[in-house]
């Protein structure tokens, strides 16, 4: 609808939002909202007064206080009074206003709205990899629609519609909470670690979906003739002007208006996917923005752990001071370093049972031999490090490996082959020894033709051959035992009939 044909007048059922009554008003369309919800659409005064005595806040709140505030929402066109006749037993009382009230139209979705605006910080914004195949395969029906209905083209237009409305919505609320200060403190935060892969396992979903579904999605539109839209698009505006609508509600340029509404939205729809000269698409946009987003989740992730390891490994220090003692001429000379290397020492004595030279209680520590006491950790989290070296070729290993099995495999074709004698292998012909790999091999093969339908199959060798069952059985003399099976031949083909 074009902004000049918009009425900019104020909106009265919004007053009770921002005024010096505020808490009341609220309370009472809370109240009729709730029971509205319950199909309980007309309230008397009696039963509003009843039901805010149920909220803590208005429990002295009293009729006297009431009647005013309904008649202002009355006034607002929130409520709408409606004589309540069963209740007048006296002429007098009937003309005394007995009302019952309902909420209009405009004041339902005025207060849907404020419980919207209240849960909006509990929603979390998604970003669903489902809509992309649904819009693809709603564009794919376009041409199905020629001769469909109007109520069907409807319905598929709202279907599309709605898919493509939460598609735009949803990536923009993500990207606004992504850059809101809340996410931001919580990508410095260390915590943010634990969660870094599944974040970026689930952009790196969507990434790949956009990639793959929004390029068909831009052939699609891109292959749809343009006749083919302007009847689609004609169809669902007939339809919208099918539908009953008050007289109040139909403008003289109403038609105008659908059309430029329903093009104008079909239009948007093409720019997010279809990109044009000078013009990227949205769907590109989107593609570049949330890389970006990947690329400052995972730069975050490193700064955070370069700062948690900075202090942790001070080996090459320690290496260093300890080079620095070694090559101390005398005791003096190493007193005068630890000074400087570690200041005013924190005296800390530990007693440990080992071996000492003199049992003299006066002898320093400087004085006796040293000895060695090892350490260990009781943390059950700590892992050793493990030092990084080099590792070996076993190219050669690998190749004699290869060797092996390939010699292997051409000493079980050539058993398996040589029982095949004038283009037949029949089984109860055989009276050597088989090992178990070669009736393996055998069997497979039995197997893969009673599969098949014409009884015709192919060994792993090539050779092609259908299977033929002989009254009775015959019995297969293996290493590791018999095996009693029916007497099927093999009947081989063509140039391989000989093995």
């Amino acid at each position: 609808m074009p902004v000049n044909a918009v009425s900019m007048d104020n909106i009265p059922e919004t007053s009770y939002l921002n005024t010096d009554n505020t808490a009341h008003y609220r309370a009472i369309m809370r109240v009729f909202y709730d029971e509205s919800e319950k199909t309980h659409y007309q309230l008397d005064k009696e039963t509003v007064l009843e039901k805010l005595h149920q909220i803590s806040a208005f429990a002295d709140y009293t009729m006297e206080q009431l009647l005013p505030h309904l008649n202002q929402l009355v006034i607002w066109k929130n409520l709408t009074p409606i004589q309540d006749p069963s209740r007048a037993n006296t002429i007098a009382e009937y003309k005394n206003n007995q009302f019952r009230y309902l909420m209009s139209g405009a004041a339902v979705e005025v207060e849907r709205m404020t419980i919207r605006l209240e849960a909006l910080v509990l929603e979390s914004a998604s970003l669903s990899i489902y809509l992309f195949p649904r819009i693809q395969n709603a564009l794919m029906e376009m041409e199905s629609l020629q001769t469909a209905q109007l109520k069907d083209v409807d319905e598929w237009w709202q279907n599309l519609q709605e898919d493509f409305k939460r598609l735009n919505q949803n990536y923009q609320d993500y990207l606004r909470d992504f850059y809101s200060t809340k996410a931001e403190h919580m990508m410095r935060s260390a915590e943010f670690i634990a969660h870094k892969e599944h974040v970026v396992k689930y952009l790196r979903d969507f990434v790949q979906e956009l990639q793959s579904r929004g390029g068909k999605i831009e052939k699609v539109l891109l292959e749809i003739p343009k006749p083919l839209t302007d009847i689609i698009l004609d169809k669902i505006v007939a339809s919208e002007l099918e539908k009953p609508r008050p007289s109040s509600e139909r403008p003289p340029n109403f038609e105008v208006q659908i059309k430029e509404n329903i093009r104008g939205k079909w239009r948007s729809l093409y720019e997010w996917f279809v990109s044009e000269a000078g013009r990227l698409s949205e769907s590109q946009y989107v593609l570049e923005t949330t890389n970006e987003v990947i690329r400052k989740i995972i730069q975050n992730a490193n700064l955070i752990i370069q700062m948690q390891n900075s202090g942790v490994s001070r080996k090459e220090d320690y290496k260093k001071f300890l080079r620095l003692f070694a090559e101390c001429e005398n005791l003096k000379e190493a007193h005068k370093l630890s000074a400087h290397v570690f200041g005013v020492a924190s005296v800390r004595h530990f007693t440990v049972n080992s071996a000492r030279d003199t049992d003299n209680i006066n002898s320093s520590i400087y004085e006796e031999a040293p000895c060695a006491y090892l350490l260990d950790t009781r943390s059950r989290q700590y892992k050793p490090r493990i030092d990084k070296s080099g590792f070996s070729s076993k190219n050669l290993e690998k190749a004699a490996l290869r060797q092996k099995f390939l010699e292997e495999q051409e000493r079980t074709k050539r058993l398996a082959l040589q029982y095949i004698r004038n283009g037949k292998l029949d089984f109860s012909s055989i009276t050597d020894t088989l090992e178990p790999s070669t009736r393996q091999i055998f069997l497979n093969w039995v197997v893969l033709a009673n599969n098949a339908s014409d009884r015709h199959a192919i060994t792993e060798y090539g050779q092609k051959f259908y299977l033929l069952r002989q009254p009775g059985s015959c019995s297969l003399h293996c290493t590791d035992g018999n095996l009693t099976m029916p007497a099927y031949v093999l009947v081989f083909e063509g140039r391989d009939a000989n093995g």
